[in-house]
């Protein structure tokens, strides 16, 4: 049986991937629209903190993993996500 605070942490990471997902499609089709880097760099960036969230959430899961060390991964693609995203602003 599953605890209530597993069952929330499950819901709402569940629904930051939904999110995340919706994000990065919308950002590549407005890439594809207008063809411009910063909108391509802005899907990666978006995609890169999505697949965080999503790795996140296998490692915990299924991969018996301490719950501290996932969020350090997860943060790191957070942080890489985030650094393609300043990139595409910067330019």
């Amino acid at each position: 049986m599953v605890d209530t605070t597993t069952a929330v942490l499950v819901a709402v990471r569940l629904a930051v991937l939904a999110l995340g997902i919706l994000i990065t499609y919308y950002s590549f089709e407005a890439y594809r629209r207008t063809g411009t880097y910063y909108m391509r760099n802005a899907a990666v960036g978006f995609g890169i903190i999505t697949l965080g969230v999503f790795i996140e959430g296998v490692l915990f899961e299924f991969g018996g993993l301490d719950l501290a060390l996932v969020h350090i991964i997860e943060s790191v693609a957070i942080g890489l996500g985030f650094v393609v995203l300043l990139i595409s602003l910067r330019r």
